[in-house]
């Protein structure tokens, strides 16, 4: 039987990715959703290829796209809508009983222990599709069998907690990764829109050249794996071979190795929990070299305020996006410098965040909030 698909953000890097997945697999699957916020001649374009689809342009508005996912329910969808705006179709994939192939990381930062505690209550799977956090999801599958020693665990269940003692999260580094600090200030929009590695859109893309999207990642982690802070560690990794790693508590450490192209973890979460073959090109050892290096943590500030974020807990998670966000936009349309983002997200931190992250009102009040505040600081040029 095929499996109905949804993908929403249809017309972006992840959207034509998974397009590309399933026309390669077509017979295995039957597009049923098809959402985008503003290209309408892509989605017109999608339209005649999956006849079948209902096709959604959203707009500012998502209420029409939350009742077509009720409405529709697919076997799973495919969230590749960037920002905040993710957090409610991923929950309404959810309470519609649809499996959830996660790339937002917003969803899991701002309201990742809701959104957790809601697909166990569904019973609904959430892959991650970024392509670090499929890299782990897959590594500790792969180790579940271990045991643990009576001494560290005397029950009988596997916790992943207790089998691994350390997450590696690898970064690329971005374009600056060589840049000396004092030339972060000269930083314009076009330079940071260049990514060495990956072809994305131009949000995450700026995430990247400040270390923000790592940063969100870290505090993703935490949620998926649960596992604390202290635990996650980010390594530059220029190559973006290695997708991530896990160190057991032998000291022994495992890999996922491949090119960098996000059909791959696209793939492995469409058909999770089976495995099925995919004809990508495959990494070469005949001539490769792989390098790692410690983070600049002075340099890429967002990498600590995540940390701090995602110890401190309750909102605070929820706060760094919203400011981030807010800080991003104003850089992209050139009112704030490149190094304003992390003393904007820093300021907006600084505010008490401790409410209700289990309540989705809380979060989305949360949300705003930091907004206003970030939006604030932006206004007032000298930070």
């Amino acid at each position: 039987m095929k499996k109905r698909i949804a993908i929403l953000g249809a017309t972006g890097s992840i959207g034509k990715s998974s397009l590309d997945i399933i026309s390669r697999n077509i017979e295995n699957f039957e597009m049923v959703l098809l959402a985008a916020r503003s290209n309408r001649q892509k989605l017109d374009e999608l339209s005649k290829q999956f006849p079948g689809a209902v096709c959604i342009l959203t707009g500012d508005s998502d209420e029409k796209l939350l009742s077509a996912i009720g409405e529709i329910k697919p076997d799973i969808t495919i969230n590749g809508i960037s920002g905040a705006a993710g957090l409610k179709p991923s929950i309404a994939a959810i309470n519609s009983g649809s499996h959830l192939a996660l790339a937002n990381k917003e969803t899991i930062v701002m309201a990742g222990q809701l959104v957790m505690r809601l697909a166990k209550e569904k019973n609904v799977n959430i892959i991650p599709v970024d392509s670090e956090h499929s890299a782990i999801f897959h590594l500790i599958k792969g180790i579940s069998h271990i045991k643990t020693a009576a001494p560290l665990n005397e029950k009988d269940d596997n916790n992943a907690d207790e089998i691994v003692s350390e997450v590696l999260l690898t970064a690329s580094g971005g374009p600056f990764r060589n840049l000396q600090i004092h030339e972060m200030e000269k930083v314009t929009v076009e330079d940071a829109l260049t990514h060495p590695t990956w072809n994305m859109g131009p949000k995450i893309t700026i995430d990247s050249a400040s270390m923000a999207n790592k940063g969100l990642e870290i505090i993703e982690a935490c949620v998926f794996f649960k596992m604390p802070p202290e635990k996650i560690k980010v390594v530059i990794h220029p190559q973006s071979i290695v997708h991530s790693m896990i160190r057991l508590r032998n000291g022994v450490i495992y890999a996922q190795l491949s090119k960098p192209d996000m059909r791959h973890p696209i793939h492995d979460a469409i058909y999770w929990p089976c495995a099925a073959p995919l004809s990508l090109e495959s990494v070469s050892f005949d001539s490769l070299t792989l390098e790692f290096f410690k983070p600049d943590v002075e340099k890429f500030p967002m990498l600590t305020l995540a940390q701090n974020a995602a110890k401190q807990g309750a909102l605070y998670p929820c706060a760094y996006n919203a400011a981030n966000e807010i800080a991003v936009e104003a850089f992209i349309n050139k009112k704030i410098k490149f190094t304003d983002i992390p003393k904007i997200t820093e300021k907006v931190l600084q505010n008490d965040w401790s409410g209700d992250c289990m309540c989705l009102e809380s979060v989305l009040k949360a949300d705003s909030e930091a907004r206003l505040k970030a939006i604030s600081f932006c206004k007032r040029g000298s930070l």
